[in-house]
């Protein structure tokens, strides 16, 4: 399965399994988009990650890491 940057409960799992000793509610969006380009699932375009998608998945994996 690839992951692109729409699929933001599934990036904000990869995250928090990726990362399991970062609190995402400290996290930059340079950071974030860093780490995300950087699954191994993830296949779209790095430049459509814009601060939208990211507050998405930075809201999703502070859910998920609850």
């Amino acid at each position: 399965m690839s992951l692109k940057w729409g699929d933001v409960q599934d990036i904000a799992v990869e995250l928090l399994e990726q990362k399991p000793d970062v609190d995402p509610r400290y996290v930059n969006f340079v950071e974030l988009h860093k780490w995300v380009i950087g699954l191994e699932a993830f296949a779209d375009d790095p430049r459509r990650g814009g601060e939208k998608v990211l507050e998405a998945i930075q809201a999703a994996w502070i859910e998920e890491a609850r």
